[in-house]
């Protein structure tokens, strides 16, 4: 193929790839003024609220308590000044593809400094909350040394932070930049949780890896999720689409709520559960679909008796393996058969010695 050739190609492919059909909505055209918020700013400006609510631990790492107050009052600072630049990049953007978008109201640095400014005042309030969650991933793990191991190990206080940070900016009106932040956190530890969320206090996510959590979804306080959960919809439902979880419930690893329904408080989901609807306060789920074999600390027979779940015993914290149970029961009617056959045998064995005694009277 001669180097003309070649040049047909990329100029073919080119002339293509340049053909307004072929990127419409797919296209940023840029506009002095009005820039695309960036990754790396943005980056930047999370480890930067992270050093502020975490000294120490992210950030520089020399800072002392004589000298918290300079490094906390430098972040700030700086910290206002890349917000205030990304919230107008997202406020812009936010303008851009608004349906009632007009010249008479652009997006403008004041606006974008004030909102910088108010997010900055609920960094107290964060700090508050995120400690909550670090002390609940640490009562929560026994494998967990210190509050230090948590914070700067723990990939769920990662993604917990950056959520945090984000609903907080979502809250404030800020286009675009709170799912950014959300994620990169998806990104760095697989944990995908949508910035509209509202989430109590003392969260936590053991583990993480696979974790969803939808746009829509309320959690309470003092909740666990473990890895592989996912709280979403089912794709038929609109406006509020995902579920909601009360206080002090525990969601295991694998297990599925998927819907806009209640889970009550304080109640389990076992493993691998796929709950498609209402949980009652104080329950005990498992299964596909998901089955409340616990009430009220009551256990709640299957509705069919012969069924082989009415004869398992499916505690949370005792979870027996379906499989084995089934197994032990064949092995206790194998028990009882082969004692029936026992006896049939003996029986039969009176019998010939009888039939035996008569034919030799005879």
């Amino acid at each position: 193929m001669t180097t003309f050739n070649y040049t047909n190609i990329l100029t073919q492919a080119v002339d293509e790839l340049s053909e307004s059909q072929s990127y419409k909505g797919l296209f940023h055209q840029h506009k002095d003024g009005d820039p695309l918020p960036s990754a790396k700013s943005l980056y930047k400006i999370v480890e930067l609220a992270r050093a502020i609510i975490f000294p120490g631990y992210f950030g520089n790492s020399t800072v002392n308590s004589h000298t918290i107050n300079y490094h906390i009052g430098v972040n700030v600072e700086t910290l206002f000044g890349l917000l205030t630049e990304q919230i107008l990049a997202g406020l812009c953007f936010g303008q851009e593809n608004s349906k009632n978008a007009t010249d008479d109201n652009e997006p403008c640095r004041e606006t974008a400094s004030l909102l910088a400014a108010r997010f900055i005042s609920k960094l107290p309030e964060l700090r508050r909350i995120l400690a909550t969650d670090v002390e609940a991933a640490y009562y929560g793990d026994p494998a967990a040394t210190c509050f230090g191991e948590i914070i700067s190990c723990y990939p769920a206080i990662r993604a917990i932070s950056n959520y945090r940070i984000a609903h907080e900016l979502l809250i404030l009106g800020v286009p675009l930049i709170p799912r950014f932040i959300t994620e990169m956190a998806h990104s760095e530890t697989g944990i995908d949780i949508h910035p509209g969320a509202q989430i109590g206090h003392h969260f936590t996510i053991d583990h993480g890896t696979g974790v969803v959590i939808g746009a829509t979804c309320i959690i309470g306080n003092h909740v666990k999720l473990y890895q592989g959960v996912t709280l979403g919809g089912t794709g038929k439902e609109k406006g509020k689409r995902h579920p909601t979880i009360g206080d002090n419930v525990v969601v295991s690893s694998g297990a599925k709520v998927l819907g806009s329904f209640t889970v009550g408080s304080n109640s389990k989901i076992g493993a691998g559960s796929v709950v498609l609807k209402e949980v009652p306060p104080n329950s005990v789920v498992v299964g596909v679909p998901g089955r409340i074999v616990t009430k009220d600390g009551v256990r709640i027979a299957a509705s069919d008796m012969s069924s082989p779940d009415s004869m398992i015993d499916l505690n949370h914290n005792q979870l027996p393996d379906p499989v084995a149970d089934y197994e032990d029961r064949l092995a206790d009617y194998m028990v009882r058969m082969d004692s029936r056959l026992e006896e049939l045998e003996e029986i039969i064995k009176k019998h010939r010695e009888q039939n035996e005694k008569r034919g030799n009277n005879e």
